[in-house]
């Protein structure tokens, strides 16, 4: 009848207690990996694929919130125009997303 004393087994001798132990942790890892690290590798791929093919011309949305047409390309930064005669460099890991085409002349 004590609670806070767990029972002593000789050594060597495989303790059910402790495999059960270890299965909450292991859970929770599972749950970890799908709900949260394997969307955002997903994520990240999408990103990645999305950055690669961009074009001339793509009107796209910045991780700052600034919306623009590119008109340069180099390797690593592009040149978004963002109003008439008004150009900014950014990186192209930058651009959060590609927008519809047509979507600048709502503005």
């Amino acid at each position: 009848m004590s609670f806070f004393i767990s029972d002593a087994f000789a050594e060597g001798a495989v303790s059910t207690d402790a495999l059960t132990g270890l299965l909450p942790l292991v859970l929770f890892g599972v749950v970890l990996y799908f709900l949260m690290i394997r969307p955002q590798v997903k994520r990240q791929k999408e990103h990645k694929k999305m950055v690669e093919t961009l074009g001339k011309g793509d009107e796209v949305a910045t991780a700052g919130g600034i919306v623009g047409k590119i008109t340069e390309m180099g390797e690593n930064f592009i040149t978004v125009e963002i109003a008439e005669g008004v150009e900014v460099k950014y990186r192209r890991a930058a651009v959060e997303s590609v927008m519809p085409k047509g979507s600048l002349k709502d503005m």
